[in-house]
Protein backbone atom coordinates (compact mmCIF):
# COMPACT_ATOMS: atom_id res chain seq x y z
CA UNK A 1 0.00 0.00 0.00
CA UNK A 2 1.19 3.56 -0.84
CA UNK A 3 1.64 6.30 1.26
CA UNK A 4 -0.96 8.13 -0.56
CA UNK A 5 -3.70 5.02 0.10
CA UNK A 6 -2.52 5.08 3.75
CA UNK A 7 -3.14 8.91 4.17
CA UNK A 8 -6.62 8.60 2.31
CA UNK A 9 -7.65 5.83 5.02
CA UNK A 10 -6.47 7.64 7.97
CA UNK A 11 -8.22 10.99 6.80
CA UNK A 12 -11.72 8.91 6.46
CA UNK A 13 -10.69 7.46 10.28
CA UNK A 14 -10.25 10.66 11.06
CA UNK A 15 -13.65 12.03 9.71
CA UNK A 16 -15.64 8.99 11.31
CA UNK A 17 -14.24 9.49 14.46
CA UNK A 18 -15.20 13.57 14.47
CA UNK A 19 -18.67 12.52 13.32
CA UNK A 20 -18.95 10.22 16.61
CA UNK A 21 -17.72 11.95 19.16
CA UNK A 22 -19.65 15.37 17.51
CA UNK A 23 -22.66 13.36 17.96
CA UNK A 24 -21.55 12.05 21.46
CA UNK A 25 -21.62 15.59 22.16
CA UNK A 26 -24.47 16.70 20.69
CA UNK A 27 -27.22 14.27 22.06
CA UNK A 28 -25.42 14.89 25.45
CA UNK A 29 -25.93 18.62 24.98
CA UNK A 30 -29.66 17.75 24.19
CA UNK A 31 -30.43 15.58 27.19
CA UNK A 32 -28.68 18.04 29.38
CA UNK A 33 -30.50 21.44 27.72
CA UNK A 34 -33.28 20.83 25.96
CA UNK A 35 -34.69 17.80 27.32
CA UNK A 36 -35.90 15.46 30.15
CA UNK A 37 -35.59 11.31 29.20
CA UNK A 38 -37.12 9.57 31.80
CA UNK A 39 -38.84 6.22 32.57
CA UNK A 40 -41.94 5.81 34.52
CA UNK A 41 -41.70 2.91 37.28
CA UNK A 42 -44.72 3.22 38.51
CA UNK A 43 -48.88 3.77 37.99
CA UNK A 44 -49.46 6.69 39.84
CA UNK A 45 -50.39 8.45 36.85
CA UNK A 46 -52.21 5.70 34.86
CA UNK A 47 -54.06 5.63 32.44
CA UNK A 48 -52.01 8.55 30.88
CA UNK A 49 -48.42 7.18 31.44
CA UNK A 50 -48.30 3.35 32.08
CA UNK A 51 -45.50 2.42 34.64
CA UNK A 52 -42.34 1.56 32.42
CA UNK A 53 -42.99 3.85 29.81
CA UNK A 54 -40.53 6.18 28.30
CA UNK A 55 -41.52 10.03 28.51
CA UNK A 56 -39.81 13.05 27.03
CA UNK A 57 -40.44 16.65 28.99
CA UNK A 58 -38.81 19.71 27.12
CA UNK A 59 -36.65 21.58 29.68
CA UNK A 60 -37.26 24.65 27.92
CA UNK A 61 -41.14 25.11 28.48
CA UNK A 62 -40.68 26.70 31.85
CA UNK A 63 -37.82 29.21 30.43
CA UNK A 64 -40.09 32.40 29.69
CA UNK A 65 -43.41 31.40 31.55
CA UNK A 66 -44.58 29.00 34.96
CA UNK A 67 -46.14 25.84 35.52
CA UNK A 68 -49.96 25.99 35.15
CA UNK A 69 -52.58 23.95 36.58
CA UNK A 70 -53.05 20.39 35.10
CA UNK A 71 -49.92 20.56 33.16
CA UNK A 72 -48.12 16.80 33.73
CA UNK A 73 -44.34 17.71 34.59
CA UNK A 74 -41.39 16.09 35.75
CA UNK A 75 -39.42 17.21 38.76
CA UNK A 76 -36.83 16.41 41.54
CA UNK A 77 -38.63 14.61 44.49
CA UNK A 78 -38.94 17.03 47.00
CA UNK A 79 -37.74 14.28 49.66
CA UNK A 80 -35.22 12.90 47.98
CA UNK A 81 -34.17 15.36 45.37
CA UNK A 82 -31.84 12.25 43.25
CA UNK A 83 -35.11 10.68 42.29
CA UNK A 84 -37.18 12.63 39.13
CA UNK A 85 -40.99 11.92 39.51
CA UNK A 86 -43.94 12.39 36.84
CA UNK A 87 -46.71 14.18 38.31
CA UNK A 88 -49.39 17.00 37.71
CA UNK A 89 -49.36 20.46 38.61
CA UNK A 90 -52.93 20.52 41.07
CA UNK A 91 -52.52 23.91 43.44
CA UNK A 92 -50.44 26.95 42.25
CA UNK A 93 -48.39 29.63 44.24
CA UNK A 94 -50.46 31.20 46.87
CA UNK A 95 -53.28 28.70 46.35
CA UNK A 96 -55.19 26.90 48.75
CA UNK A 97 -55.42 23.18 48.12
CA UNK A 98 -58.75 21.44 50.30
CA UNK A 99 -59.45 17.85 49.20
CA UNK A 100 -62.77 16.69 50.51
CA UNK A 101 -64.58 13.34 49.81
CA UNK A 102 -61.97 13.10 47.33
CA UNK A 103 -62.45 15.79 45.33
CA UNK A 104 -60.12 18.53 45.15
CA UNK A 105 -61.04 22.29 45.89
CA UNK A 106 -59.08 25.81 45.40
CA UNK A 107 -59.47 28.80 47.63
CA UNK A 108 -62.60 27.19 49.22
CA UNK A 109 -64.35 27.39 45.92
CA UNK A 110 -67.96 25.91 46.10
CA UNK A 111 -67.00 23.58 43.05
CA UNK A 112 -64.07 21.04 42.64
CA UNK A 113 -61.75 20.60 40.20
CA UNK A 114 -62.27 19.11 36.97
CA UNK A 115 -60.45 15.29 37.05
CA UNK A 116 -61.44 13.80 34.30
CA UNK A 117 -58.19 12.53 33.59
CA UNK A 118 -58.37 10.59 36.74
CA UNK A 119 -58.40 6.76 36.29
CA UNK A 120 -61.30 5.61 38.91
CA UNK A 121 -63.22 7.62 41.53
CA UNK A 122 -60.72 8.82 44.75
CA UNK A 123 -61.35 6.95 47.79
CA UNK A 124 -63.72 9.58 49.62
CA UNK A 125 -60.39 10.88 51.99
CA UNK A 126 -60.10 14.27 52.94
CA UNK A 127 -56.65 16.23 53.09
CA UNK A 128 -55.44 20.03 53.44
CA UNK A 129 -56.34 22.57 53.57
CA UNK A 130 -52.62 23.08 52.12
CA UNK A 131 -51.41 26.75 51.97
CA UNK A 132 -48.91 26.63 48.48
CA UNK A 133 -45.76 29.05 48.81
CA UNK A 134 -44.49 31.38 46.69
CA UNK A 135 -42.36 29.75 43.99
CA UNK A 136 -44.27 26.32 45.03
CA UNK A 137 -46.49 23.77 43.24
CA UNK A 138 -49.02 21.01 44.94
CA UNK A 139 -48.54 17.71 42.77
CA UNK A 140 -50.83 14.82 41.98
CA UNK A 141 -51.04 11.67 40.28
CA UNK A 142 -53.87 11.30 38.07
CA UNK A 143 -54.40 7.34 39.26
CA UNK A 144 -55.31 9.03 43.34
CA UNK A 145 -55.57 6.09 45.05
CA UNK A 146 -52.11 4.99 44.95
CA UNK A 147 -49.54 7.62 43.78
CA UNK A 148 -47.18 8.97 46.00
CA UNK A 149 -48.12 12.76 46.27
CA UNK A 150 -47.88 15.64 47.76
CA UNK A 151 -50.45 14.93 50.18
CA UNK A 152 -47.78 12.19 51.48
CA UNK A 153 -44.48 13.86 51.17
CA UNK A 154 -42.61 14.67 54.42
CA UNK A 155 -41.68 18.34 52.06
CA UNK A 156 -45.17 18.91 50.71
CA UNK A 157 -44.21 21.30 47.68
CA UNK A 158 -41.95 21.41 45.06
CA UNK A 159 -40.01 24.68 44.07
CA UNK A 160 -40.22 25.54 41.34
CA UNK A 161 -36.60 25.28 40.36
CA UNK A 162 -36.69 21.37 41.02
CA UNK A 163 -39.33 21.59 37.84
CA UNK A 164 -37.07 19.97 34.84
CA UNK A 165 -39.83 19.63 32.18
CA UNK A 166 -43.03 19.68 30.88
CA UNK A 167 -43.92 16.30 29.64
CA UNK A 168 -44.49 16.04 25.63
CA UNK A 169 -44.65 12.21 24.18
CA UNK A 170 -44.03 8.62 25.61
CA UNK A 171 -42.12 6.97 23.03
CA UNK A 172 -41.71 3.83 24.21
CA UNK A 173 -43.53 1.33 24.36
CA UNK A 174 -45.42 2.69 21.11
CA UNK A 175 -45.12 6.26 20.56
CA UNK A 176 -47.35 8.72 21.90
CA UNK A 177 -48.19 12.70 22.32
CA UNK A 178 -49.44 12.73 25.27
CA UNK A 179 -50.16 16.56 26.01
CA UNK A 180 -49.69 19.91 23.97
CA UNK A 181 -47.05 22.59 24.39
Amino acid sequence: MDNEVKSEIRREVISWIKTVIFAVLFAVCINHFVIVNAKVPTGSMMDNIMPNDRIVAFRLSYTFSVPRRFDVVVFRYPDDRTQLYVKRVIGLPGETVTIRQGKVYINNSEAPLSDDFVREPPKEENFGPYQVPPDSYFMMGDNRNTSLDSRWWRNTYVIKTDILGKVLLKYYPGFKILFNQ
